[in-house]
């Protein structure tokens, strides 16, 4: 019969001398590890010993990486179950593999860019760079299909990506939002050195990788901890969840982890570390933080608030912010609270930023009006000025996600022009849209697919159609140039960089919305944005601008190399006049094309 092990760690852990098993099943009467090592039959070396905590451990010579194995029990009955902790496995009903995660070589070193210079896109594997094999499009990406794809978003100028969850999931074809297996990296994708190869070359591309992680439910299907070592309250879901009506979330009928349980906690705090730590992610985006801190996912429910939920967000926050400070925690909260973002010294969560929701909804519903005159301009002002936590860059801005891009949301210029999604007029106001996303204060995103017009729903089983790249070719150049511009890749927009805002001018009637941007102010530092949310074309549009001289046209929506039908202004530059009113603020009269957007800059 094996000893205790005393070697650190939880799951299988492969060292010279073979691997050490440690598993949490409190409520087993035995354990044992059986595998492709034993021929899947648990030999007296093969037993597991009881610390006396609940814990199980033992040191097999015989296990080696990449071997097959499960956890067997005896609980009333022998059962086997895939290790918790395991990061790779053959499918997410299959076995557990033992994988040493010390044998990827390294290439590349990286430090992603700061909060201010961050613009993220958003990428699901299993779409991102599919082949349509058939007419239904049901063939699944993969990591070195998305690898491969990486020099087209370099070129595109994005300095980040968003990767939806690649927890093991049942089947090939999800979303990612229903882990079976937290620690194990999805298998149709590739597999756990396969996911670091891609992260690997996203960083010798200068692209950082922000991986989203799901802890507010675990399962339905196929979940791995489910009854874990035969214990479980009124047939609910066992040691790893609360067993009472904090469970129920609205994806699962009893699936949110027991916050409260120290071993719970635990798992949950060493999986958002070793993503970060050994897979060298750069930050980590917590799926629906609003249901881990309470049952409904609400501000307004204080009595359904789960504490052992906020207590446990603190600290794993608190582990990452101290391990690994250059790196982001990004909460989805949805609730447009500040306390998320707040610093934890005053009581907040201290998450880096969250995805601010409202941005997105005002945005869209300005864009989507079938009306001109019911486009919101006092809204956008708000949405616009909205900052969290004093920092411009608390908040991830966007008007397309998965989620507003479902099939019961949908693309931007699908739901401009149902039928008619590449229109010049839902050409507009897709570019308007991404436009003021990536000139409005805070950290912008885009959904894969977005600069090339993508007019599918988003869906597991709708690979981006590539094709459009070259069919709305000056689409795809309009984001190019405006994220050139939010990065300031050419050293004159720097102010789209800081974290000052304010309103130079609005015009309910005009729908005409105009702010500066800027981060100490100045010649090579302001930036002017002004947005025409009407489709009337101005000659003279006046505005007001915080200095003399001349300002630059950066960048104006409104031109023929973006689409056909479009304008072509040949104005580069306005000289500011004083005001006649003799004030001591200047003017510039703007030429502004129908659903248009112009950003202006003075210096070089």
């Amino acid at each position: 019969m094996p000893h205790v092990s005393r070697r650190p760690g939880m799951g299988s852990i492969v060292h010279s001398s073979g691997a050490t098993f440690r598993v949490w099943a409190p409520f087993a009467s035995r354990a044992a590890v059986v595998g492709s090592f034993n021929n899947w039959s648990a030999r007296d070396q093969d037993q597991l010993s009881a610390e006396g905590n609940g814990f199980w451990s033992a040191d097999i010579a015989d296990a080696k990486a990449d071997d097959e194995y499960r956890y067997e029990f005896e609980n009333g009955s022998t059962f086997t179950r895939i290790d918790p902790y395991a990061q790779a496995v053959s499918s997410s009903s299959g076995n557990s593999i033992i994988y040493d995660s010390s044998a990827y070589a390294w290439k590349s070193k990286f430090i992603p860019p700061s909060a201010n210079e961050l613009v993220i896109y958003e990428l699901h594997v299993g779409t991102f760079n599919a082949p349509k094999t058939s007419r239904k499009r049901r063939r699944h990406g993969t990591f070195a299909e998305a690898e491969a794809k990486l020099d087209y978003l370099v070129d595109l100028g994005v300095n980040a990506i968003e990767v939806l969850p690649i927890h093991e999931f049942p089947g090939d074809l999800s979303w990612g939002y229903n882990p079976a297996h937290l620690f194990a990296v999805e298998s149709a994708y590739g597999g756990p050195d396969a996911f670091k190869s891609l992260i690997d070359s996203a960083h010798s591309k200068g692209i950082a990788v922000i991986l989203d992680v799901v802890y507010n439910h675990l399962g339905p299907d196929d979940c791995g901890v489910w009854q874990f070592d035969g214990w479980s309250e009124n047939g609910m879901g066992g040691i790893y969840f609360f067993q009472d009506e904090r469970s129920e979330t609205p994806w699962t009928k009893s699936g949110r982890p027991d916050y409260g349980r120290d071993e719970v906690r635990q798992y949950i705090r060493d999986n958002a570390l070793m993503w970060l730590k050994e897979y060298r992610i750069d930050g980590l985006r917590f799926d629906s933080v609003s249901h881990i801190r309470n049952i409904v996912g609400a501000n307004d429910s204080p009595s359904d608030d789960i504490p052992e939920g906020w207590s446990l967000l603190k600290w794993v926050v608190e582990e990452a912010n101290r391990l690994h400070p250059k790196k982001y925690t990004i909460a989805e909260d949805l609730n447009g609270n500040e306390i998320i973002t707040d610093p934890q010294s005053a009581n907040g969560l201290g998450f880096d930023t969250q995805w601010d929701k409202a941005f997105a909804d005002t945005v869209r519903g300005a864009l989507i009006a079938i009306e001109d005159e019911s486009r919101d301009v006092p809204a956008l002002q708000t949405a616009i000025e909205r900052c969290f936590s004093g920092n411009a860059f608390a908040r991830v801005i966007y008007t397309e996600s998965h989620d507003e891009a479902d099939k019961d949301g949908g693309r931007v210029p699908k739901d401009i022009a149902p039928k008619r999604a590449a229109s010049e007029s839902a050409c507009r106001r897709a570019i308007l849209g991404a436009a003021l996303t990536l000139t409005a204060p805070g950290i912008p995103m885009l959904l894969q697919g977005q600069e090339i017009l993508e007019r599918d729903y988003f869906d597991a089983g709708r690979p981006i159609d590539w094709s459009l790249q070259e069919k709305n070719a000056g689409v795809l150049q309009a984001f190019r140039d405006l994220i050139a511009l939010r990065t300031n890749a050419g050293g004159a927009t720097r102010g789209l960089t800081g974290q000052q805002t304010s309103i130079l001018h609005l015009n309910n009637d005009s729908k005409v919305i105009a702010y500066l941007r800027s981060d100490r102010g100045g010649k090579n530092d302001d930036v002017v944005v002004a947005a025409n949310f009407k489709n009337e074309s101005y000659s003279e549009y006046e505005i007001d601008v915080p200095a003399s001289g001349l300002w630059h046209v950066r960048f104006n929506s409104n031109n023929k190399q973006y689409a056909e039908g479009f304008g072509d202004s040949a104005v580069k530059r306005y000289k500011a006049a004083t005001r006649s009113d003799g004030s001591k603020s200047y003017t510039i009269k703007l030429e502004l094309g129908p659903y248009s957007l112009v950003i202006l800059s003075q210096g070089g």
